[in-house]
């Protein structure tokens, strides 16, 4: 097991971003200090993991002089690839894309380091966050930190190795089919994706029909889920939905979770998740929650309707770069994947309205779960992370795209939904690789799903890499 951590007793300790925050605020350390601190743990790990694609020190050095404001205030983190910071190139994880520095920062870039964010750079991301592993054709691919012979998930997969391997508290990552919670899941994180409308939406999706991303951060504690999205709230209230508000702890309600132990798909889950699903309602149980199994509330038509509309953004892209990715794209450097999901839409053109009221009605099928019980339990995957290759974008399309989607089989629904969801490190592996347990709710719902994440982690302390 190649077993990788950059944990050591410095300004960063092994403390969550509040905690960092806590340090510098009381003047123990400085923003220089601990921007150090990140700086010298991603020199030991990032040649084992390869999480960051622009190294953007020096500019992280010339903020950390200054002063920040912000529940995070002074503490380094990251900002995914695909989201616009100034001057940094968006590249999207492909050659495609001109290496051309932004000049000014998209919305949600301004969310998040209102919250007093110091960004040394940006994190890896599979090509335009297609996938769910973060490989590539050109490039050594991003790793595991748990162990790197294994994916790291995505499309979030460089933040959450740089959180996992200790060199960040936490990262930026957007999530479009689970690609917050994916990667949380594969390298024992928390990974909480909003509601829509929550956080200020991706440049990229923001027009189409149904706007399938949100953004947040990948994170080692609740707290830190919790304060994030209480900072941006405090900055920015999000229209037509209820406030959350600061969450500091458990609930006092015994909720109604309905349990969904059967991937869309109709395969089985493995042995290990299945375990894992099965451990955390005993423990729900235990808590004096009640748990009932449910069948999904949507068929496997939702799987061909998601497919097809994902295939659109793959479509836009390959076809259609000049103008969705800008003047300078190159075509030619497309990613065998990227051109495969592209040339199944193309095949199946005509069904883009029929998937798109397929995916409405699984929408209303879906809420309509979430309105009958408090919260929705599930793996966030159907197994555990695959090893680096299986997923790989160089495959052969029809093999890959069949094994992601038996893969990725329970995150979507929120996506289509717009519903908020979050995955929680709840289990391991009999080798020690995490699996992640998925908790969703109702539109708005943000503050349920933080208070049972509370008591869980209270009740099962999350697995720490560096103890492993």
């Amino acid at each position: 097991m190649k077993h990788v951590h950059s944990f050591t007793d410095d300004a960063l300790g092994d403390l969550d971003a509040l905690g960092v925050a806590q340090r510098i605020a009381s003047g123990e350390v400085n923003a220089a200090e601990v921007l150090d601190a990140a700086l010298a743990r991603l020199d030991v790990v990032e040649p084992a993991i390869n999480a960051l694609v622009v190294d953007d020190r020096e500019r992280a050095r010339s903020r950390a002089a200054g002063t920040f404001d912000g529940v995070f205030a002074g503490v380094p983190s990251a900002i995914k690839n695909n989201t616009a910071f100034a001057g940094i190139a968006t590249r999207n994880g492909s050659a495609a894309t001109p290496d051309v520095k932004a000049t000014e920062n998209e919305e949600f870039s301004d969310q998040f380091v209102g919250t007093g964010l110091n960004v040394i750079g940006a994190s890896t991301t599979p090509a335009y966050g297609l996938t769910a592993t973060t490989e590539f054709v050109d490039r050594e691919p991003t790793r595991n930190p748990w162990d790197t012979d294994f994916s790291s998930g995505a499309s979030s997969g460089g933040a959450a190795a740089l959180v996992a391997a200790g060199v960040l508290p936490l990262a930026h990552g957007n999530d479009g089919g689970g690609s917050i919670r994916i990667p949380a899941a594969a390298c024992g994180l928390v990974g909480l994706k909003p509601t829509r409308g929550r956080t200020a939406p991706s440049k990229m999706a923001k027009d189409l029909p149904i706007d399938l991303v949100s953004n947040g951060v990948i994170t080692r504690s609740v707290r830190d889920s919790a304060a994030f999205l209480a900072d941006v709230e405090r900055l920015s209230p999000a229209k037509n939905l209820p406030p959350v508000g600061h969450v500091e702890g458990p609930g006092d309600k015994r909720l109604r979770i309905a349990l969904v132990n059967v991937p869309i798909t109709g395969h089985l889950l493995d042995p290990a998740t299945d375990s894992a699903l099965n451990d955390t309602v005993e423990l729900l149980e235990s808590l004096g929650h009640s748990v009932t199994t449910v069948p999904l509330p949507v068929d496997r038509s939702f799987v061909d309707d998601f497919a097809d509309y994902w295939a659109l953004m793959a479509f836009g892209i390959d076809r259609l770069g000049k103008f969705t990715v800008g003047k300078g794209f190159d075509n030619s450097q497309i990613d065998p994947f990227t051109r495969g999901l592209s040339n199944r839409f193309l095949r199946r053109f005509y069904r883009l309205p029929f998937a798109i009221r397929g995916l409405n009605r699984g929408t209303k099928a879906f809420i309509g779960l979430t309105r009958d019980f408090d919260v929705v339990l599930s793996p966030t995957l159907a197994h555990v992370t695959p090893e680096i290759g299986v997923l790989s974008p160089s495959g052969d399309f029809d093999e890959v795209f069949d094994k992601l989607t038996r893969y990725v089989s329970f995150t979507p629904a929120n996506n289509v939904s717009g519903t908020p969801a979050v995955s929680l490190p709840l289990g391991q592996t009999p080798d020690g690789l995490p699996i992640g347990i998925h908790f969703s709710a109702d539109m708005g719902a943000e503050r349920t799903l933080l208070e049972l994440s509370y008591e869980l982690e209270a009740a099962r302390p999350f697995a720490r890499i560096q103890d492993a």
